[in-house]
């Protein structure tokens, strides 16, 4: 694989980075997996505190013993948050001794967003100024962030110039980051890309994305891989590998001189804002319609609809909201539309006099299933 330039710091990582949030949970499983991809080339290691039930920093940790910490840089992370009290200097000095080491290389702040990087990262005292004095003593090479938010205040955050890199979403079916990713290379910042195949998503059978696959690529996630890795302002992608064989196809696709032609990349561009169009037709996800007296999440249901009927991702679509029925972490809170009573308090509120109840009933008979 041939290294890119992760920002002006004169790094240089691999186009696939090692995420560590999806490897197995003992260190006998998780160790050959590490390893065998930085023996293969890989060079990033992303991990958080509470990757795979808070066990995913020893577990790099230990795999990272007998010399391979010097092949590789350490990406981990500091909770921000927006309600909860956080203490950078607590997960920092606990991020190293799991890790084993006495530096990260890039420190993330963790799931920025406008509210708390105005309200906690930039305060006297407050995670920045922190984070500042860490790297001064050297327990920081790189000071970096990671987002989840709106467009214009990732776009303010790059402005500031207070961060080496970032971590942002950026994958086929969602590009809205792209400006700020083209404007965050300009001002010299490394890129790189969490969620390329869509939280798995883009892995799973679709017509419709199967469509889209230009000749010589095989399957929809390694499309992803190469969409993201075709935009010339992406350090990296970071995928969660699971084993072995994840490792190895990752980095046969990376390897690639080019991921994919121009006019590839631009007719995927272009079949992406025409499935987009088509989806905000059933909403736009806007959330005036929210709050739902009876806490049901109408947008997150509507979007779930979207991909089983406009991107064809079914199998997904109906994982997930059974998912949401039975109050599971990691995807969308509230309830699902079988819960919908029919009040309709929403009806009067939406901007696009869409017949939310009526499309609830279409969500339910569709995706409990």
């Amino acid at each position: 694989m041939q290294k890119r330039s992760f920002g002006s710091n004169g790094a240089k990582i691999t186009p696939i980075s090692f995420g560590a949030m999806r490897i197995p949970h003992q260190a006998d499983k998780a160790t050959p997996i590490i390893r065998r991809a930085i023996d293969m080339g890989i060079n990033y290691i992303d991990t958080a505190p509470f990757y795979c039930d808070s066990k995913s920093e020893d577990l790099v940790g230990e795999a990272l013993q007998d010399g391979y910490r010097e092949k590789v840089y350490i990406s981990t992370k500091c909770p921000v948050g927006t309600k909860d009290e956080y203490d950078l200097d607590e997960f920092l000095h606990q991020s190293l001794k799991r890790l084993k080491t006495d530096y990260i290389d890039f420190y993330h702040l963790w799931s920025l967003n406008g509210e708390n990087y105005r309200e906690k990262v930039l305060a006297p005292g407050g995670f920045l100024e922190k984070a500042v004095k860490a790297q001064e003593k050297g327990f920081i090479k790189n000071i970096s962030f990671s987002f989840h938010g709106e467009v214009e205040d990732l776009i303010e955050i790059i402005q500031d110039g207070h961060f080496t890199t970032m971590l942002v979403q950026y994958n086929i079916l969602n590009r809205e980051n792209e400006e700020a990713i083209a404007l965050a290379r300009e001002k010299g910042l490394g890129v790189a890309i969490m969620g390329p195949v869509a939280g798995g998503r883009l892995a799973r059978p679709s017509k419709v994305i199967e469509k889209m696959l230009p000749k010589g690529v095989s399957t929809s996630a390694e499309l992803a891989l190469r969409f993201v890795l075709a935009n010339s302002d992406v350090s990296t992608a970071v995928s969660g590998m699971e084993n072995i064989e994840m490792v190895e196809e990752n980095i046969a696709t990376a390897s690639r001189p080019e991921p994919l032609s121009k006019e590839e990349h631009e007719k995927i561009k272009s079949t992406t804002e025409e499935l987009k169009a088509l989806a905000e037709l059933y909403c736009t996800s806007c959330g005036y319609c929210m709050p739902c007296p009876h806490d049901v999440n109408i947008p997150a249901n509507f979007q779930l609809m979207n991909y089983y009927r406009v991107y064809d991702l079914k199998d997904y679509a109906r994982e997930v909201y059974q998912k949401m029925e039975a109050g599971e972490k990691f995807v969308p809170q509230g309830k699902t539309a079988q819960h919908c009573i029919e009040c309709g308090e929403c009806m009067d509120k939406c901007p696009q006099n869409i017949d939310i109840i009526k499309q609830l009933q279409e969500v339910k008979e569709a995706l409990k299933k």
